[in-house]
């Protein structure tokens, strides 16, 4: 689809969407840069305030990903005309809680009548020129670290399915609430050759996206990879949502597998999450300094020259 959009030539359009990157960066001095991202969803969780929190922190990590800082924020709500009010009130009190947290001034939005229930923000933030992110800079040496765990999705489809419990419910909302300010202040100031956020296209799309814009391997040993309480055995159960399998079909065609792979940690490897983690590449050292630095994040492979897969898991 993108493939027949004419190319902008616009020599201040510093990150456009060529290499599927997080956010687009637009210059605007020689050092000052506008990072802008949008992004929006249906419920993942039941209650609400929960949900517009979510929303607004899983749109605010594109930013961050890119090594910006958020400055404001449009809110996009779509609700059913005869819906409640005061749960719409709910979802936006919640927004605007991680919003303000993220030092993020909420300045207006748009609203549709639709009757599924859909909600997020446009962010704009700032970034030096200089420093900006992207995942097209990964390179063979790099450590990857990845900063949250994983399991989101597959948590949410056992909750549908009444298996999961509350406590694992409980600490995967935890994790989507926790914004990626922390992770990315803790890396400023390190060599960052690569960033991008783990979402929707789960930690092998993101992976291989970066892979690909870096003309290089990534190389991910699984035993590293931490996963939310509970998430293996839910993903074992068959807890499976869709956008996995979705995952899965367009991705594994770019995997090698080395040795043998339990079913529910691959199921778990294309797990589509919200508001997920940044994975990094960085060079050996500072990924330590990191890992110091952000007691959630971890050490999970290392970048390769470019092989005959984008991904080798180990």
């Amino acid at each position: 689809m993108l493939a027949g959009l004419s190319r902008q030539k616009d020599e201040n359009v510093l990150v456009g969407f060529d290499t599927a990157d997080d956010a687009g960066v637009y210059l605007l001095r020689p050092d000052c840069a506008l990072v802008q991202t949008v992004d929006f969803f249906t419920p993942i969780v039941d209650d609400p305030f929960m949900f517009g929190a979510i929303a607004a922190a899983n749109a605010l990590s594109d930013v961050y990903a890119m090594g910006g800082r958020p400055l404001t924020a449009l809110s996009i709500v779509a609700y059913p005309a005869q819906g409640d009010l005061e749960d719409l009130t709910e979802i936006l009190r919640g927004g605007e809680s991680k919003m303000r947290e993220a030092g993020c001034a909420i300045l207006g939005g748009h609203s549709v009548a639709d009757e599924e229930i859909k909600f997020g923000y446009a962010v704009t933030g700032v970034v030096d020129p200089a420093r900006v992110w992207t995942n097209t800079g990964a390179r063979p040496g790099d450590a990857l670290v990845l900063t949250k765990r994983i399991g989101t999705g597959v948590i949410a489809t056992a909750l549908k399915r009444g298996l999961a419990s509350e406590e694992h419910v409980s600490a995967s909302i935890g994790s989507m609430l926790t914004l990626n300010r922390l992770a990315a202040e803790a890396a400023d100031g390190l060599t960052v050759h690569g960033c991008t956020d783990v979402s929707g296209f789960g930690l092998l799309g993101h992976a291989r996206e970066m892979a690909l814009a870096s003309r290089a391997t990534l190389a991910i040993e699984t035993a590293s990879v931490r996963f939310l309480d509970g998430a293996a055995g839910y993903a074992r159960a068959g807890a499976v949502p869709g956008g996995l399998n979705n995952n899965r079909e367009f991705v594994s065609g770019c995997v090698a597998v080395k040795g043998d792979l339990p079913e529910e940690i691959e199921r778990l490897l294309y797990d589509p999450q919200t508001s997920g983690g940044l994975l990094l590449a960085l060079p050996e050292a500072d990924a330590a300094a990191l890992l110091e630095r952000c007691s959630s994040a971890c050490r999970i492979g290392q970048v390769m020259a470019e092989g005959e897969k984008p991904l080798l898991l180990l």
